[in-house]
């Protein structure tokens, strides 16, 4: 059985902002088309998702790290 702590800090920062980067592309595109939706126009859809997600993006990333330094929820290795 592998350890569950077992990924160096460099895999650990490329596999956040790997997480990081994906999921923010799939919330621009949600974000855009509500946006339009309410709007009702495309490029005030855009600059909304855009400027919204750059944040957004900057903030999860950072939480993302924080938790890599918190050591609760995993198993202690024997």
């Amino acid at each position: 059985m592998s350890s569950l702590v077992s990924r160096s800090a460099l895999h650990a920062r490329k596999r956040a902002l790997a997480k990081t980067l994906c999921y923010r592309v799939l919330m621009v595109a949600i974000t855009v088309l509500v946006a339009w939706v309410v709007v009702g126009d495309v490029s005030d859809a855009v600059n909304i998702g855009l400027v919204a997600n750059v944040v957004k993006t900057i903030t999860y990333y950072g939480y993302e790290r924080l938790w890599d330094h918190v050591a609760w929820g995993f198993a202690e290795t024997a």
